[in-house]
């Protein structure tokens, strides 16, 4: 929770520094006139952040369940508990925050290429791909899991942009939810296997001396 705070901390600095007006016009060069190619990747890399944060823990739960693999099955549960836990502050700030979307503010302006309606910040599919991503960087900690998982939660976020649908401070603010999120998961799976071997080991011992006695 703590590290959570200091990056929202940190976007808000950011927000203050790079004005409003500054990332409308920002997005206005972005969303012009980009070439076809450039709009398809963008509207895959957005429309994925929209199926694989929920498809992968799924199936990363699903195999360890059908290998009768309980690390694998541990995991999952908590690549998804880091999702949980990013979309739950990523809504509570979209509502309370209630920030209009760029196109919204800026008609004609700032082209929307893409669907967009729940309040702007923060960017809901940036936080969701960076939770995924930075917690199966965490658990897996691979260079080929880390490079592609962070290429695509970076991707996801540029794609927010360039589809007109979010300010760069959304696409911030969303990363570092889902990447918050996924450290606060991941130190609390370790604390609860922590708690549960340190019982286990209590317990066989209690278990050795009462043989003893």
């Amino acid at each position: 929770m703590k590290n959570i705070s200091l990056l929202l901390s940190l976007l808000f600095c950011f927000q203050v520094t790079f004005s409003q007006t500054r990332e409308a016009k920002f997005l206005h060069n972005l969303t012009k006139s980009p070439g076809r190619g450039a709009v398809n990747f963008s509207k895959a890399a957005s429309a994925s952040a929209e199926f694989l944060p929920y498809l992968i823990p799924v199936g990363i739960i699903g195999y360890g369940l059908i290998a009768k693999d309980k690390d694998a099955t541990f995991d999952g549960i908590e690549v998804a508990a880091s999702l949980a836990v990013s979309v739950v502050i990523t809504q509570a700030l979209k509502y309370t925050i209630d920030r209009q979307r760029p196109f919204e503010k800026y008609p004609g302006y700032i082209i929307k290429r893409s669907d967009g309606g729940s309040p702007s910040f923060p960017s809901g599919h940036s936080s969701s791909a960076a939770s995924v991503a930075t917690s199966l960087s965490l658990v897996y900690p691979k260079w080929y899991v880390i490079a592609p998982a962070s290429l695509w939660a970076l991707s996801v976020g540029y794609s927010r942009m360039q589809l007109g649908v979010h300010y760069p401070s959304d696409v911030a603010a969303g990363l570092a939810i889902g990447a918050g999120s996924a450290v606060l998961s991941h130190y609390a799976n370790k604390w609860w296997h922590n708690k549960r071997k340190n019982a286990a080991l209590n317990s066989a011992a209690f278990l050795s001396y009462q043989s003893i006695d």
